[in-house]
């Protein structure tokens, strides 16, 4: 039946070959002319020259990348947090066989993923500057501010409202990749747990979290890479500048500016890479913790 042999010609190759050289040239070139520029005092203009860990060394030695690391992760944090949760519940509703219109509630959830980040980040600036947007004149018409606020000068709140505009944007998405996860855990571990006597709660705990581990840990880790790259919503949202105080000014602005505003690409270069390496070590943390964490509430 099977009496011709499988020929292994190197045909295939070629089909592949459109692909691995586009991958080759804008992807693995950049990042290792990268890697080298992060050794060179590079500007864009004059050939590059060598002067070994020179950068690396400044990073470390760097206040405003650290003040950067730290605006990146406190507007992080306290979007991560609820988006994590509040999608996962969203899913859990949105799950339910006896839910009607759930289809409906899904797409609108979803959909300020669709906007680019940059659109949103523009339409907030507009919404709260302190002259002309929309929430002085509101707060006014309502006689609950006398005076237009100066809300992009206050470091907190800006801090706050890129990550409310970070939960806005993502959170639809996180409850999306939730409900996939649970449409792929069977009925039979609930319908079982109902029958020895567990409600819904211990049910969730107990279940459907352990069950929705894989999911759970690709959230985390994806959130924390997104979230160490942000920059089109505080970019739009301070026109670049990072205010007030560079109270807003991320780590990958800090980089952007580096690189293609003060033409120090070699700096520039560096900043990435310590990024990089950031996210590597981060991301082992958390899936470690997570990891244990979900183990014991399992027990």
């Amino acid at each position: 039946m099977f009496s011709n042999p499988i020929r292994k010609d190197n045909y295939g190759y070629l089909f592949i070959a459109p692909f691995l050289i586009l991958f080759l040239m804008f992807h693995i070139y950049p990042i290792l002319y990268s890697f080298y520029l992060s050794f060179t005092n590079s500007d864009g203009m004059n050939p590059p020259e060598f002067i070994g860990t020179a950068n690396y060394t400044r990073a470390l030695m760097d206040s405003v990348f650290y003040q950067s690391l730290f605006n990146t992760f406190m507007i992080w944090i306290p979007s991560v947090i609820p988006q994590l949760t509040v999608s996962l519940v969203l899913a859990v509703i949105l799950n339910e066989k006896f839910l009607k219109g759930k289809d409906f509630f899904r797409g609108i959830f979803f959909f300020p993923n669709i906007v680019t980040a940059a659109s949103i980040g523009l339409l907030v600036s507009l919404m709260f500057d302190w002259q002309s947007g929309s929430v002085n004149h509101m707060l006014t018409s309502f006689g609950l501010i006398k005076d237009p606020v100066d809300w992009k000068n206050n470091p907190v709140f800006m801090r706050f409202l890129i990550s409310i505009i970070l939960f806005f944007q993502y959170f639809g998405y996180s409850m999306l990749l939730y409900i996939a996860g649970l449409q792929g855990v069977s009925s039979d571990y609930s319908e079982a747990a109902q029958i020895d006597g567990a409600n819904k709660t211990q049910i969730f705990f107990r279940i459907t979290i352990p069950l929705l581990k894989p999911i759970i840990i690709f959230q985390i880790i994806t959130s924390l890479i997104g979230g160490v790259q942000i920059f089109d919503q505080p970019y739009t949202l301070t026109n670049g500048a990072g205010g007030p105080d560079n109270a807003t000014l991320t780590s990958v602005m800090y980089l952007y500016v580096t690189a293609f505003k003060q033409n120090k690409f070699g700096y520039g270069a560096s900043i990435a890479f310590c990024l990089f390496i950031i996210i590597i070590i981060l991301s082992i943390i958390s899936f470690r913790l997570t990891n244990g964490k979900i183990k014991e509430d399992s027990r």
